[in-house]
């Protein structure tokens, strides 16, 4: 799997519309890693990239791709090289917005919210960072704020 992932991201601008099974593969990989990426990305934002995050990024693709722990694991590894070798999120964020339908990309947002309130605090940098990421994807700012308000809740953050 991590071989794949690694291809995927060295061709990541040229996903097209799937139409085929193995197209279809792709697409749902590709848009795997770019959410993943985004999500390596609002951990590193404020500096620090601590076991927290990690946990919360695993739990959140396990959970949200149906994936097993070391599937998780590997996609987490391949986003972190990507995102290393990146310097910007626009391709990431077009992937997304290009192939992702709204409540996806609402969901993605809620992903990022989890990863940037892992520690319990939201730093200035990835606010700002869920506020480019939002405005990137065509989430609005009311359902960027509905989506922070439930991790909030869930996570029992005060304040």
């Amino acid at each position: 799997m991590i071989n794949r992932i690694i291809e995927l991201a060295a061709g990541f601008g040229a996903m097209d519309q799937a139409r085929t099974a193995k197209d279809e593969k792709v697409a749902e990989e590709t848009k795997r890693l770019a959410a993943a990426v985004l999500m390596v990305e609002a951990a590193k934002m404020d500096g620090h990239f601590d076991d927290s995050e990690a946990k919360t990024i695993s739990q959140i693709v396990q959970a949200r791709f149906g994936l097993s722990r070391e599937e998780a694991a590997e996609l987490i590894e391949a986003a972190r090289e990507t995102q290393e070798e990146s310097n910007h999120l626009l391709k990431f964020t077009r992937a997304i917005k290009d192939h992702f339908p709204a409540e996806d990309r609402i969901n993605i947002i809620e992903m990022l919210w989890e990863v940037a309130y892992a520690d319990g605090i939201l730093h200035p940098f990835e606010a700002n960072l869920m506020r480019r990421v939002a405005g990137l994807i065509y989430v609005s700012d009311q359902e960027s704020g509905a989506s922070r308000k439930r991790v909030i809740k869930r996570r029992g953050i005060e304040g």
